[in-house]
């Protein structure tokens, strides 16, 4: 399993990859739905990685929207942070993530992780647990971009993409183990092309990051100075949509 938590230098090359959390016997009993949905996005239950707050699996019409953007905020005790989702980059991500933050999911929530690297700025937030390892209990594929530039002077077949400043991501564990956590791009990141797009952040939610960031990191690990939890504590106390934006 990937850790949460590495040296600097293999934070730089594993990037975001995350924890999954352990089964219980008592979450793998409770009743948890077992099959995937049936549409196209096919939300899959993990009982092996249950949900750390309750929460449905998200609609799954034949007709997911695929088209138009979405304007959410997430408000938080460093200020607000409102997005721009985008339907036609990731409709099946765009659809869980609207399902978990109406579902108030994401609500009194800690955004666990910070880096401050020159090649990988971003705040980590989408876990109820606050440690980094929990989800909602279901995963689903990955929509990944495909047109990203190339970082500034790797050679034009380098597979080190910029994600750029304002980026609106998810994290993962792997290919298609998409749940809840995201993370929001304060500056210009080189990663692999491995982590879906589904939105950007609107300047009012960039001033608030750079706040966040400039408080610096809490590390976690002496061996990754640059990683760790926002010494800025940092909150979600409540996400909401506004009227969808065209």
């Amino acid at each position: 399993m990937p850790q949460s938590r590495r040296t600097a230098s293999l934070i730089a090359a594993a990037a975001l990859l995350l924890t999954l959390a352990p089964a219980t016997a008592e979450a793998v009993a409770s009743g948890t739905p077992s099959a995937p949905t049936q549409g196209p996005c096919q939300y899959t239950p993990t009982p092996d990685d249950p949900a750390v707050r309750p929460v449905s699996l998200p609609p799954d019409p034949a007709d997911t929207r695929d088209h138009g953007k979405v304007l959410v905020t997430l408000v938080t005790n460093r200020g607000p942070i409102p997005m721009l989702l985008d339907r036609a980059a990731a409709p099946c991500t765009v659809q869980s993530f609207l399902h978990l933050l109406t579902s108030g999911f994401y609500d009194d929530t800690s955004c666990h992780r910070l880096t401050t690297y020159p090649t990988l700025s971003v705040l980590q937030c989408g876990d109820p647990s606050g440690i980094g390892e929990g989800g909602p209990g279901y995963r689903y594929a990955d929509e990944l971009p495909t047109d990203l530039p190339v970082w500034p002077g790797d050679p034009a077949d380098s597979q080190r993409k910029v994600y750029a400043r304002g980026t609106l991501a998810m994290a993962n564990a792997g290919p298609d183990t998409n749940g809840s956590q995201f993370f929001l791009v304060y500056e210009d990141s080189r990663l692999r092309p491995n982590y879906t797009i589904f939105g950007r952040i609107l300047p009012v939610g960039l001033r608030t990051l750079d706040r966040i960031a400039a408080g610096g990191v809490d590390p976690t690990d002496p061996g990754a100075p640059l990683d760790g939890a926002p010494a800025l504590n940092t909150h979600i106390l409540i996400g909401y949509t506004h009227q969808p934006a065209r």
